[in-house]
């Protein structure tokens, strides 16, 4: 069997080992990247993966001195980490209070100050006997290939930990991230929540280090629970979305990193969830740019629409005698020539709105040349001119707008009107003119 379809089809055992560690480990970081966004700490992953750099040199440092050739113990390098990514983050917190530094600038300060010491650790590690075969700089960039069945089996105790702790937590967390103001007069502990969230950043920014590297692990964090924003606005399914797009980021990565030789896992398993970011920031049905490019289109659309059938109906109005009824309207012709100057429609924007009322049966062509309403295309005229005009008398009455420039604020604000909206303004109306099925124009004549 080929080499690529052996990886696809999870023949061998370490590609299955490398793909459970990093799945588990998306999963895990859709679900507290989502909360860490909605918290709109987004940065504290990346000083987290920076910051935690010098602490595996010195564990490294320390591992070597106690045991020599220990220094690789996985659990040991970890725990280093994790102690200078949280005096990272404690560092850059303090800064913020104590010396009122901005918060972007005092993370920066902590990222680029930690990174450097990790950087001459590093080196330092280097020049010694065994810093040649040390093989750290996997923790810089990422190699899922070196994971073992040890290490995913810790990666997976730690993540089912973290799934624990935020599904014990979820309510505390949710008021956390959309009214702290809110949790912390009520009593809430808003200091031990944001400090026990940032150990949930710190402990999914460590365990993926090995795999996808401290530069690209905030990726990971950020980009699953990003995707998510675009498909729903409640945190407890966007968590379980995020989480979807974080395994599938890294499950696809990992098979194709196996697949096609010299591929680096890390920098794929990013590359596949910047994908899915891309697809949901096109596609997602909550605030895809396609949906809502297509429902601005439609929106225009019932707009013109609306224009055009209020147009026809104030062309034919005053042909209305005193005992005519407005089914008579269907009766009267509409020329081009008369829609024409009724508004200033171009000739091609004229034509485009009277072939989607033909389309929609609002209109029909007669042999004479001219148009007229049909029974549906009445109804809906008479429903638009008698939203207007309700909105104008209420700018007029109670807002105290002139009239003479009344027309273009209604126009701009009328079709946004919700059914409520509507119908506190038909009970207004009603209460005065009940008789008249649509209000006399303020243009024309003043109600009395």
């Amino acid at each position: 069997m080929p080499d690529p379809l052996r990886a696809l089809l999870l023949q061998d055992y370490n590609t299955r080992v490398v793909l459970l560690g990093t799945v588990l480990l998306g999963i895990c970081s859709g679900i507290v990247g989502t909360l860490m966004l909605m918290r709109k700490r987004a940065l504290v992953g990346d000083v987290a993966s920076h910051a935690a750099l010098p602490g595996v040199g010195l564990a490294f440092l320390f591992l070597e001195r106690w045991q020599p050739g220990g220094g690789r113990w996985f659990p040991g390098l970890l725990c280093g980490a994790a102690c200078t990514a949280a005096l990272g983050l404690v560092c850059a917190q303090g800064m913020r209070r104590i010396r009122r530094i901005h918060e972007d600038a005092a993370l920066a300060i902590t990222l680029s100050l930690f990174f450097g010491a990790g950087v001459v650790l590093f080196t330092m590690i280097q020049g010694l006997p065994t810093g040649q075969s040390a093989g750290l700089s996997e923790f810089v960039f990422g190699k899922a290939a070196a994971l073992v069945a040890r290490d995913v089996w810790l990666i997976a105790g730690a993540s089912m930990c973290v799934l624990l702790v935020c599904l014990a937590l979820r309510k505390e967390f949710t008021l956390l991230c959309f009214d702290s103001e809110f949790a912390a007069a009520s009593g809430w502990p808003v200091g031990w929540l944001d400090l026990l969230l940032t150990g949930l950043v710190i402990c999914v920014t460590v365990l993926g280090m090995q795999s996808v590297g401290l530069l690209l692990v905030v990726a990971l964090l950020v980009l699953p629970a990003a995707s998510a924003q675009f498909w729903t606005h409640r945190l407890e399914p966007m968590q379980l979305v995020a989480a979807g797009f974080g395994g599938a980021s890294a499950g696809l990565g990992v098979l194709l990193s196996a697949a096609v030789p010299k591929l680096a896992a890390g920098a794929v398993i990013v590359l596949m969830a910047a994908l899915g970011f891309g697809l949901s920031l096109l596609w997602g049905r909550r605030r895809g740019l396609v949906w809502q490019w297509l429902e601005a289109a439609k929106l225009r659309r019932r707009i013109g629409l609306d224009d055009l059938l209020r147009a026809c109906f104030e062309l034919l109005e005053p042909k209305l005698s005193s005992a005519a009824t407005v089914e008579s309207l269907s009766d009267m012709p509409l020329s081009h020539a008369d829609l024409t100057q009724a508004r200033t429609w171009s000739a091609a924007r004229l034509t485009s709105l009277l072939h989607q009322a033909l389309r929609g049966a609002y209109l029909r062509y007669d042999a004479d040349g001219c148009y007229r309403l049909t029974g549906a295309g009445r109804r809906e005229a008479i429903r638009a001119v008698r939203r207007h005009r309700l909105w104008e008398l209420y700018l007029i009455h109670h807002a105290h707008a002139a009239p003479a420039t009344v027309d273009q604020s209604a126009d701009a604000v009328e079709h946004l009107l919700q059914p409520d909206d509507m119908e506190q303004l038909e009970t207004l109306w009603q209460q005065t003119h009940p008789q008249l099925p649509v209000p006399v124009s303020p243009h024309v004549a003043a109600p009395n």
